[in-house]
């Protein structure tokens, strides 16, 4: 039996984890500080390296004093929660990271209640101490505090605590002596957090993440917590079903660094990989060949926001795409089920739609832009949250929203947030900051962060956290201004833009394609406006003086995915292609919509 520790680095976004994970690596001697390419090692999915968070959890092995420490990196964004579950039950300790400055977040409670519950025992990293207006103090007693309120143990409670700045790669028991490196956390990790624990018997592992080879197909991850692995044993895939498959074990591996290592035998208490299982699902487990036995399965918080997904059918289709048919979009969304354990899909009545569930916007969004990079071509419906029937009461989901303002701007957020079913919990002021947290249905979120940066001038910082299922709030208005859609298919002139720009703000520029139906920009009023981008400037062989003006154009308005998502109203689609998002209307015949509307 090895000398081995597994720990799960947990925090809310943009706290350090990663770049901690990163010093870890580089003081371990794996990497080195200068073959760093601009970016941090652990973020090794494009989609993170360009947004800057964690969206999958990821292992990593290092060496240390004979000691081998198995460190899983996890997200921080509420929306990838089902991340945090799913591989919690991989290690016996957590480093439970809180910003110097921001402190205990929504995230933090939500990860923190995971681990506690699962009798993790947790070291705490008060990171950031390089910041200005830090308050490590402060903040250590609100950790301390927000256990005490997650009853925690009396063993959990009793937590070592270390300061220090990831960025700058040091950690020490005093933050107001900086060390030269990240040595004391190591020796924390060693010191603290116990070895795993020895049982003989027939092997039990819970497949708790996956990989894939082009080479050898998919690949289970677990932590093995009974007997021992050897590569070419007969085992039995114990499904969530209750179904039993017999299969060999191909090869087996273990973590080294970021990479895989072939291994004979895996013992207890290791996390490894499994190649030659076929037909696994996330939380089923590999158990003994003649007499399996289960482990309980990993169970994930219910999805509380709904997506439809449909087969793109508007003139453009097929010009940009790879994969454009309702199988090319069913079985990748199956494929996607499989790893994402947060994610539920359910048909519709059409066979070219699928409602997808999800934790949220964000959530959803990274599937999409997933897979419109792999050359997928489909549409997106507007984003609805999960409603219950309780007692044939209809209840949705609440959220508590954190938010943190300038001063000056208190009354006009409480009036925006009010307006949206928000109910002020806690105001209390820090130093020349307001920190207000309000009780908010689900729905009232979306499409709010856009309009609390720019009432806030962009000073606001805004996270949540599910909450729970309360009573229907009622109705709660989203966006006031119309649409303009385009009348006819063509090219958008400058002159027809320019005719029209006191008509509203336009999401397209000149000489772009438009089709009838599509959403070209935002009316300045209530209601829809059907204009003509497509008509050009009608020419004569006629001159006179001061007839050719000089056009000035506003740059047209572009939207992330996430904000196209929050802004369509229910009668519209996103348009999503490997090269383009187009807004349009679900109805692109202007009679149709009319006897729709009546």
């Amino acid at each position: 039996m090895k000398d081995i520790r597994n720990v799960a680095i947990i925090a809310h976004v943009d706290h350090g984890k990663t770049t901690l994970v990163d010093k870890i690596l580089i003081q371990t001697k794996l990497f080195k500080d200068y073959e760093k390419p601009g970016r941090l090692i652990m973020d090794i999915n494009e989609l993170e390296r360009e947004r800057g968070i964690t969206i999958l959890a990821k292992n990593v092995a290092v060496q240390y004093e004979n000691v081998k420490i198995n460190i899983i990196d996890t997200p921080g964004h509420s929306d990838f929660g089902g991340e945090v579950e799913r591989i919690l039950n991989m290690a016996d300790g957590v480093i439970l990271l809180v910003d110097a400055f921001e402190g205990t977040m929504p995230q933090t409670r939500f990860v923190l209640q995971k681990s506690l519950s699962l009798g993790l025992k947790p070291i705490v990293v008060i990171n950031k101490v390089d910041k200005p207006n830090c308050r490590p103090e402060e903040v250590q007693e609100q950790v301390f505090d927000l256990m005490c309120s997650l009853n925690a143990t009396e063993e959990q409670l009793d937590f070592p605590t270390l300061y220090g700045s990831a960025k700058q790669g040091w950690m020490s028991n005093d933050w107001a002596r900086p060390a030269g490196d990240i040595i004391p956390l190591l020796d924390a990790i060693i010191d603290h957090i116990p070895a795993p624990k020895v049982q003989g018997g027939s092997p039990q592992l819970l497949i708790s993440s996956m990989d894939y080879s082009n080479y050898l197909g998919r690949i289970a991850i677990g932590r093995l917590q009974r007997g021992e692995l050897t590569a070419g044993m007969n085992v039995s895939l114990y499904k969530k079903d209750g179904s039993i498959n017999r299969m060999q074990i191909k090869a087996l591996s273990v973590f080294e660094g970021l990479a895989y290592k072939n291994t004979p035998v895996v013992t207890c208490g290791d996390i490894c990989a499994l190649v030659g299982i076929d037909g696994f699902n996330i939380g089923d487990t590999i158990t003994d060949y003649e007499n399996p036995e289960p482990l309980e399965t990993i169970t994930v918080d219910e999805p509380t926001m709904s997506m439809l997904i449909i087969i793109n059918d508007s003139p453009f289709f097929g010009k940009d795409g790879i994969y454009l048919t309702s199988r090319h979009l069913k079985e990748r969304l199956e494929k996607e089920l499989e790893k994402n354990l947060a994610l539920r899909m359910e048909p519709t009545d059409s066979a070219d739609a699928f409602i997808v569930f999800g934790r949220g916007i964000l959530h959803l969004s990274i599937l999409i832009e997933t897979m419109r990079r792999e050359g997928y071509e489909f549409q997106v419906g507007q984003p609805r949250v999960v409603i219950k029937k309780i007692t044939g009461e209809p209840y949705e989901p609440f959220e508590i929203l954190y938010i943190d303002l300038p001063l000056e701007y208190s009354g006009k957020i409480i009036e925006m947030i009010t307006a949206r079913k928000g109910t002020v919990i806690i105001m209390e002021r820090r130093e020349d900051r307001m920190h207000f947290e309000f009780e908010i249905p689900s729905r009232g979120i979306i499409g709010l962060r856009n309009n609390v940066l720019t009432a806030t001038a962009g000073e606001a910082v805004l996270s949540h956290r599910f909450k729970g299922f309360q009573p229907w709030a009622g109705h709660i208005d989203r966006r006031i201004n119309g649409s303009l859609i385009a009348m006819e298919s063509g090219k958008a002139y400058a002159y027809s833009i320019d005719k029209l720009k006191d008509r509203g703000r336009f999401f397209i520029g000149s000489q772009e394609a438009v089709y009838a139906g599509q959403v070209v920009g935002e009316h300045c009023r209530t209601g829809d406006l059907v204009v003509n981008v497509a008509r050009s400037k009608k020419l004569t062989n006629m001159r006179a003086s001061g007839s050719d003006e000089k056009i000035k154009l506003t740059p047209p308005l572009r939207f992330s995915l996430e904000e196209a998502l929050e802004y369509i109203q229910e009668d519209e689609y996103v348009e999503v292609t490997p090269h383009s998002m187009r807004l349009r209307k679900i109805l692109l015949k202007a009679n149709e919509r009319k006897i729709a509307g009546k």
